[in-house]
């Protein structure tokens, strides 16, 4: 029972009891300048930030070396523990990549999270990625986040369960044994549909990521649509067109009443038309949104469907959805900082904007992940560098583990903790699976031998110190295994 009903409850059974008046109880005071209008998110060139649709003031939250990554999002979802929404996005190092000859960064693509209320940033996950320029179609919901990762027609679909408070991201599609589709959007609220368009024929559907099924998509979209969002209530898409601006249209975003026969996989292109969802919503005729516009890079509701704001033309634009096509925006935010992403969260009601607070930003964690899997001096030479193994394992770090103490690669301990697949790259060694490293409280422990005396470490995304030396640790959801996911 929530304590104001309990609080209630008690007085009334107080008066019934003793005859006597109960005094007043009062409902709590509204937050003075709570965030009714939620807060638009946005990445532009000094990084990751937020404003207030209020008052039109920005803060980057998570900062940005111009011209050092490549980023997708932001996106606004939920966090372990956390009652208001957080920004996830992700990143990839565009610094010059190292080659045998010469000294440079090896590419990951980082996923992260930034509380703008409390000032911190997390490591998800990260994953050694020199074949692509990163994820894409970053989108999300109270369920699923959900991107796009690889390049030509390699590209994946990657989801990361929201309910969980740690654990691998999940492969929903991979070719070539899978289609490879583009993440476009996402249904509101705890739904499992994730809009996605096929990679050559440009077709679209829903994929389920729950039950890894596509099915038909309730509206014809072009093959160079998208990415769409989806209003609060999920009954109006707004749709980015190649060239002409935005529109507006009605989508049923039920959860269709039949499942799919098709499975997520290189055959499945066209779904049976019995899976089509039941309406839920009433079909109204597109409605353009300033059609002299070019490609808008992002879409965003406001949270009661009013309004629009389009990241298009290097800056945020909020146009009235009602207003009738070639109506200029009635908002206009950073002009000139080239914005490339926007979101629109809901109503925060117990914060205002005089908490946010920036953090320090992604720089740090991704150069220590650089210098924790460089090659000791030795084995990076020509002559040691085909010599030298790597062993990796991960251990969930709330607990001792014995794996936190190998010294050595021996038979015995091999068949006991299975390491993951890594290996020498040139002055560094990485991961070869996507996604191998995971941030919380999940720690690596490495072994580097064949070239050189045998030399292990234990490294984290977010920091070294095991989760269970400190103060107060944060249990993870999941005892992870040594296994790779």
């Amino acid at each position: 029972m929530p304590k104001f009903t309990a609080a209630l409850a008690a007085a009334l059974l107080l008066t019934a009891c003793s005859g006597k008046s109960a005094a007043p109880v009062h409902s709590p005071t509204a937050l003075t300048g709570a965030l009714a209008q939620g807060l638009i998110a946005y990445v532009a060139d000094g990084g990751v930030g937020v404003l207030d649709p209020a008052t039109g003031k920005p803060t980057i939250v998570a900062p940005l070396q111009p011209g050092t990554f490549r980023v997708a999002g932001p996106v606004w979802a939920p966090a372990p523990n956390v009652d208001h929404p957080v920004l996830y996005f992700t990143v990839h190092d565009d610094r010059p990549a190292e080659r045998r000859t010469t000294a440079g960064v090896v590419p990951y693509d980082w996923l992260f999270r930034v509380d703008p209320f409390a000032g911190t940033i997390e490591p998800i996950a990260a994953s050694q990625d020199s074949q692509s320029n990163g994820p894409i179609g970053l989108v999300a919901n109270a369920h699923y986040l959900a991107l796009t990762v690889g390049c030509c027609t390699t590209y994946e679909v990657d989801a990361l369960d929201l309910t969980q408070t740690a654990g691998p991201l999940k492969v929903l599609s991979k070719p070539p044994s899978q289609a490879a589709f583009f993440t476009e959007g996402a249904v509101p609220g705890s739904s499992g549909l994730l809009a996605v368009r096929a990679f050559g024929t440009g077709s679209w559907y829903w994929m389920n990521a729950e039950a890894g099924v596509l099915n038909p998509f309730p509206l014809a979209l072009g093959p160079d649509d998208g990415p769409i969002a989806i209003s609060a209530d999920g009954t109006m898409v707004a749709v980015a067109l190649q060239d002409h601006g935005a529109v507006i249209q009605s989508i049923n975003s039920a959860l269709p009443v039949a499942p799919a026969s098709s499975s997520v996989s290189a055959a499945a292109t066209t779904p049976t038309p019995s899976a089509r969802p039941s309406p839920t919503a009433t079909a109204a005729s597109p409605k353009k949104v300033n059609s002299k516009l070019q490609h808008p890079d992002g879409l965003a509701w406001s949270p009661d469907a009013k309004q629009l704001a389009l990241a298009v033309s290097g800056e945020i634009q909020v146009y009235d959805a009602a207003a009738t096509d070639g109506t200029a925006p009635a908002k206009k935010y950073l002009a000139g900082a080239n914005v490339a992403g926007v979101a629109w969260s809901g109503p925060i009601g117990d914060r205002t904007y005089a908490m946010v607070k920036p953090s320090s930003g992604p720089q740090a964690m991704v150069d220590a992940l650089l210098t924790a899997t460089s090659l000791p001096a030795q084995a990076d030479t020509p002559a040691n560098r085909p010599l030298t193994k790597v062993y990796l394992w991960r251990f969930d770090s709330t607990k001792t583990s014995p794996i936190e103490s190998i010294t050595d690669a021996t038979p015995a301990v091999l068949a006991t903790y299975p390491p993951l697949n890594a290996g020498v790259l040139f002055h560094h060694w990485g991961p070869i699976e996507s996604w191998a490293l995971l941030g919380g409280c999940y720690r690596y422990r490495v072994l580097i031998t064949g070239s050189v005396t045998p030399t292990a470490t234990t490294f984290g995304l977010g920091g070294n110190t095991l989760c269970s030396a400190k103060p107060s640790p944060t249990p993870s959801a999941t005892a992870s295994a040594s296994h790779s996911p």
